[in-house]
């Protein structure tokens, strides 16, 4: 305490500021105040000058003469690798404050903001700029323009078509910027905009000097399916696929190649659509003006198959000069067919000059006129009945149509398939394309057509049937069809026969069934008709009652119209003997009690 005892209190110290933290309201103010004097006024979203104070590979200390330093990833400065402390550089002020206390600022989002003002500016005024190419992109180019990325178009990069656009990337050049979406900050520039005006002007020009007939030279500038456009210093024209040779052309490749020089005529323009029609093919004469004076009808010709289609092929005989080879012209077949059966795209064809006309343009060929007509010698070659090998071509009601060979035509009858089977239609005999053998019956060289049969290979069984069923005579045979008329009875000795269902019952009184073989008796044997009646049950009825039914038979055929009962039998009667008179009473008796 003794140390203390000589220390005196200050006259003018303030114990109450002591007490209140050393300081009054009114000092700490105003300290504040002159703190804050020293400070930048910034806020956020604001772009501001700064100082590098420090750096490192990572971080870049900067200064913007605030209460804090900020750090900035040194990435954002990768475009200045010579960045040095000291250097002033802008930024963008994010946040004055984050959570730790310190103020956020971006380098790159001040650059992009001050590019985004630039290019608005440079649209604004129509500005010209400069723009690095970096790479490309689909359909067109990224450019850097003032740090930001725009698009260049493929269209928008020159006035002719770009085959190559890697010759661009890595280069700096001019160009106008014609788009901007504030939305979504993407710019849009064109290098062809530049050149346009002063092409316009050429256009203009050479527009107000056309006339139809004129001829120029120009480039080809591009070539398409259609045609090809050719660049007459300035304006495009359009050289149609049609114009370009007097012959037909399938790509325009075959006749100009890109970049060439060539001299093409003014076939017509249209001011306002800016379009003209240009011809190269119409600089050289038309091939038929130089056709040989001395070709005429009948004269052989040689030329080139260039287009098919169903009704006929177009040959080109000559550069530019076509004839027409009608299908019907290609073959002495009357059939229907397509051209592409006999020719095709490409072939080289010898040809006979049909019709020939120079003020059209106009001629028809034919192919098949170089082939002997089969039909001049048709006697000689197929004489009535020779036999020869057919190919079945197509089926009717009523016959087949056979081809002996191209040209040559001829119908089988369906009577004349088959001596012994009824075919009903064609298509139970044979199928189209299956081979048959023919015998010519008749020729009609007038109008093309031979009547030919099948059955007259073979000599006819009726003629031998004849002498083996007569009436009376009994043989085997088969049931092979059962209809409610009757039943078809296959004759083991050949032929088919018929018995109606009264015939068909057996001895046992039961129907016979198909497939049944039995004996049946010949009742009637027509060869002219080719017909046999046949019958199972006169195989063991009483023969007496068989005659009577005979007799009766003979006398309704005699009488040729309907008579009653007993004229019939009075009839009959006349013409036996006195030794029928009893049967014939029987059978009257018989006939009454069944009235």
């Amino acid at each position: 305490m003794s140390n203390f005892k000589n220390v005196q209190p200050l006259d003018d110290f303030n114990w109450e500021e002591f007490e209140n933290g050393g300081i009054s309201n009114a000092s700490k103010e105003a300290q504040e105040a002159s703190y804050d004097a020293t400070l930048n006024k910034v806020s956020e979203g604001q772009v501001v000058d700064g100082t590098v104070i420090s750096m490192d590979k990572k971080d870049v200390i900067v200064n913007i003469g605030y209460k804090s330093n900020a750090i900035i990833s040194a990435s954002e400065f990768r475009y200045n690798p010579d960045l040095k402390v000291g250097d002033t550089v802008e930024v963008y002020v994010e946040n004055l404050e984050d959570k730790k206390g310190q103020i956020v600022l971006s380098h790159k989002k001040a650059h992009m903001a001050k590019s985004w003002d630039r290019v608005n500016e440079a649209l604004n005024n129509e500005e010209i700029i400069q723009g690095f190419i970096k790479c490309r992109t689909k359909g067109g180019m990224i450019v850097d323009v003032f740090g930001i990325e725009a698009f260049l178009p493929g269209s928008q990069i020159d006035v002719h078509p770009i085959r190559d656009y890697d010759v661009f990337v890595g280069k700096t050049m001019e160009f106008k910027i014609v788009k901007i979406n504030q939305e979504f900050r993407n710019v849009v520039v064109s290098h062809k905009a530049l050149i346009e005006a002063e092409l316009e002007a050429q256009r203009q020009e050479i527009m107000s000097k056309l006339e139809k007939g004129q001829v120029y030279e120009g480039t080809v500038k591009n070539i398409t399916s259609y045609g090809v456009f050719i660049d007459l210093g300035g304006v495009d024209g359009l050289v149609h696929i049609t114009d370009l040779s007097w012959g037909r052309v399938s790509d325009p490749h075959e006749v100009v190649q890109l970049d060439q020089k060539i001299k093409v005529v003014i076939l017509d323009f249209d001011d306002e659509k800016k379009r003209i029609a240009l011809g190269l093919k119409q600089l050289t004469p038309h091939p038929w003006d130089a056709l040989d004076p001395n070709l005429k009808v009948g004269d052989r010709i040689k030329g080139k198959v260039v287009v098919i289609a169903d009704y006929g092929a177009f040959v080109e005989v000559a550069p530019g000069v076509e004839g027409l080879i009608h299908v019907s012209e290609m073959s002495w077949s009357q059939h229907l067919r397509s051209a592409q059966d006999f020719l095709k795209v490409g072939d080289e064809v010898e040809a006979e000059i049909l019709t020939l006309d120079r003020e059209e343009r106009k001629m028809s060929l034919g192919i098949r006129q170089l082939k002997e007509d089969p039909w001049a010698e048709i006697e000689n070659k197929y004489p009535v009945g020779s036999k020869h090998n057919a190919k079945v071509r197509n089926f009717t009601n009523f016959g087949i149509f056979v081809e002996l060979e191209e040209g040559v035509d001829g119908l089988i009858h369906i009577s004349d398939l088959s001596w012994t089977k009824k075919v009903k239609h064609p298509s139970e005999f044979t199928q189209v394309g299956a081979p048959i053998e023919v015998v010519v019956l008749e020729i009609d060289k007038e109008n093309r057509r031979l009547s030919l049969g099948h059955k007259q290979l073979e000599d006819n069984p009726w003629d031998t049937y004849e002498t083996i069923y007569t009436a009376g005579s009994v043989h085997k045979g088969v049931v092979s069809e059962i209809m409610d008329r009757g039943a078809v009875i296959t004759l083991n000795e050949g032929g088919e026969g018929f018995a109606t269902p009264k015939h068909l019952v057996k001895e046992d009184g039961t129907q016979a069934q198909k497939g049944e073989e039995l004996d049946f008796k010949v009742i009637e044997f027509v060869k002219d008709s080719k017909r046999i009646i046949l019958s199972h049950s006169r195989t063991f009825e009483p023969e007496k009652e068989l005659e009577q039914t005979d007799k009766k038979r003979t006398a309704t055929k005699r009488s040729g119209a309907k008579k009653d009962d007993a004229a019939q039998i009075n009839n009959v009667a006349a013409a036996t003997s006195l030794g029928d008179f009893d049967a014939l009473a029987a059978l009257k008796a018989q006939m009454e009690k069944g009235e």
